[in-house]
C-alpha cells in the first residue's frame, strides 16, 4: 500500500517539475523575444521535448519532422535554481547554433575542435549583444578569454576560432578548459545534419532565416552595441559557396576528343554485322566527339611573401585534380602555370598531362616579394597578341588579394577570376569586372586529407 502511494507521489512529483520546467523555459522564450524580437521566427523552429535521465541538454536537428531540444526537466529546474539566467544562455545559445548552421558543417571537421569553435562564437555573439540582466558564472572569465582570441584570430567566428585551434594543437587539459568554460549544450547529434532530409527547417530555411535576421540586427546593433560579432557570424552562415570544379568548367570550350560517339552510332548495324560477317562490321563508331572541356587556360600564382607554399601547392593539387579528369581535360592543352609577384618570375607551360604531373612533383615556387597584378595582365596580352593562345578562355589569380590591380579590364575576351582562401573576414575590394571566388580553407585542407589516405591505400 505505502508503495503504491509512493509511487503516486513521485509521479506526481514529476509532472509538477515537468510542468515547472515547461514555465522555465516559456519565461525563457519570452525574455529572448523582448531583447530580440527578431528571433520569433527562428525560435518558433526549435521544438522541446522531456528525455528523462539526462544531464546535458541536446539538440536534435536530424529528428523526424523537425528540430528538437531534447532535457531532463529536473536538470532544466536544477540550472534554474542555481541562476534563473542559465536557461535563457541555454535556450539563447543553441538558437544561435543552428541560426549560424554550425551543425551542417559538422561532418567535414575535426568534431572536438569544431566543438569548441562553434560554442566560443556562439557565447562571444551572446555576450557582444549588451544585453542587460542575462550574466551567468563564469562570464568575465569568458570574456577575457575571448579578448585574447580576439587578438589573434580577429573575427571570433566558428571557422577562424576552428582554423586557429587547427594550427595550434591546444594541450589536452588547455582544450578541455576551453571546452568546460564554453559549453551549453552536447553536440552528438551534428553528425548527420548534412544528410538529413527531414528536417521541418532545412539547411537552406535556417539560411533564408539567417538573412532576415542579419537584415533586422543591423540597425538593432547600432543601438546596443559596437561589436559586429553576431553580424560577422551570420556573414559567415548566409555567404555563397562554390564547387570549385563547376568553376573551373564555366573555361571550357567546344571540340573534338577522340572517343565513341555514342550519341551517332548505331549498335544495331554494329552488332548485326558481327554476328553475320564475323568480324566484320556493318558499320564502325565514329572516333571523334564535339565535347566542352578546358583546352586553353591560365593559373597565376602570388607567390608574394603573404602567400604561404603548402597553401599554394593545396589549392595547384587541387586545380590540378579537377582539370586531369578526363571529362574536363583535352589529350593535348595549352596552360600555362604563371608564378608572379611584383613581377612574373616563371611561366611553365603545360601541354598534356605528363607534364602537369611533373610539375606537380618537380615544380619549385619563386618570388616571395611584394604583389603586383598588373605584369601578370601585361605577360598575358602580348602572349595572346604572339600567338601563344588561340581561343584564351579564362585566367585564374590565386592570391592574398593585397596587391595593386590593374586600372581598367583586359582587352582581349577571356575572363579573370581572383581566387581567395578564406583566411580573413574581409578581403580587399576587386576590380569590378573580374570574378571573386572565396575558397573555404576547410575545403582545401579536407581535399588534402582525402587526398593524402588515397596515395595511403594505394
Amino acid at each position: 500500500m505505502n508503495a503504491g502511494v509512493d509511487n503516486t507521489e513521485k509521479k506526481e512529483n514529476m509532472t509538477q517539475v515537468s510542468e515547472i520546467a515547461s514555465r522555465i523555459w516559456g519565461l525563457s522564450r519570452d525574455r529572448i523575444l523582448v531583447n530580440l524580437r527578431f528571433l520569433d521566427v527562428a525560435l518558433s523552429g526549435i521544438k522541446l521535448k522531456e528525455q528523462a535521465g539526462m544531464d546535458d541538454i541536446r539538440c536534435d536537428i536530424n529528428a523526424p519532422g523537425e528540430a528538437v531540444i531534447y532535457y531532463d526537466p529536473r536538470t532544466i529546474v536544477r540550472l534554474y535554481k542555481k541562476n534563473p539566467n542559465n536557461v535563457i544562455r541555454t535556450h539563447l545559445h543553441i538558437l544561435l547554433h543552428c541560426i549560424f548552421s554550425h551543425s551542417y558543417r559538422y561532418g567535414r571537421m575535426e568534431q572536438e575542435l569544431w566543438d569548441v569553435a562553434a560554442d566560443m562564437a556562439v557565447e562571444n555573439a551572446i555576450l557582444s549583444l549588451g544585453i542587460s540582466g542575462i550574466d551567468v558564472a563564469g562570464d568575465r572569465e569568458r570574456r577575457e578569454t575571448l579578448d585574447e582570441w580576439r587578438k589573434k584570430a580577429g573575427a571570433l567566428t566558428a571557422e577562424r576560432i576552428y582554423r586557429n585551434l587547427k594550427n595550434d594543437r591546444l594541450g589536452t587539459t588547455e582544450l578541455l578548459e576551453l571546452a568546460n568554460l564554453f559549453r551549453r549544450d552536447i553536440h552528438e547529434s551534428w553528425a548527420a545534419a548534412e544528410n538529413a532530409e527531414t528536417l521541418e527547417i532545412t539547411q537552406e530555411q535556417w539560411k533564408k532565416l539567417s538573412e532576415r535576421i542579419k537584415a533586422e540586427l543591423k540597425s538593432f546593433s547600432e543601438d546596443k552595441s559596437d561589436d559586429k560579432s553576431i553580424l560577422q557570424n551570420l556573414e559567415e552562415a548566409t555567404k555563397e559557396t562554390y564547387d570549385y570544379g563547376d568553376f573551373l568548367r564555366r573555361f571550357s570550350v567546344s571540340g573534338e576528343d577522340i572517343q565513341v560517339n555514342d550519341d551517332e552510332f548505331d549498335y544495331v548495324y554494329y552488332t548485326y554485322g558481327l554476328s553475320i560477317y564475323g568480324n566484320l562490321p556493318l558499320v564502325e563508331p565514329l572516333e571523334y566527339k564535339d565535347v566542352n572541356k578546358i583546352k586553353e587556360f591560365v593559373v597565376a600564382i602570388d607567390t608574394s611573401g603573404s602567400c604561404r607554399g603548402e597553401i599554394v601547392q593545396c589549392f595547384l593539387n587541387k586545380t590540378y585534380s579537377i582539370l586531369k579528369s578526363s571529362e574536363n581535360f583535352f589529350r593535348k592543352v595549352n596552360i600555362h602555370i604563371i608564378q608572379c609577384d611584383s613581377e612574373v618570375r616563371r611561366d611553365t607551360k603545360i601541354t598534356n598531362d605528363e607534364e602537369f604531373e611533373a610539375f606537380m612533383k618537380e615544380g619549385q615556387l619563386e618570388g616571395f616579394g611584394s604583389t603586383d597584378f598588373r605584369p601578370v595582365f601585361a605577360y598575358v596580352n602580348n602572349a595572346i597578341e604572339s600567338g601563344e593562345f588561340e581561343n584564351l578562355k579564362g585566367l585564374i589569380y590565386f592570391t592574398d588579394g593585397y596587391g595593386v590591380y590593374p586600372d581598367r579590364k583586359p582587352p582581349y575576351n577571356y575572363d579573370t577570376a581572383f581566387v581567395f582562401l578564406e583566411d580573413d573576414f574581409e578581403k580587399p575590394p576587386t576590380p569590378p569586372w573580374a570574378i571573386k571566388l572565396v575558397l573555404p580553407a576547410e575545403d582545401i585542407e579536407h581535399f588534402e586529407e582525402e587526398q593524402g589516405k588515397l596515395e595511403q591505400m594505394r
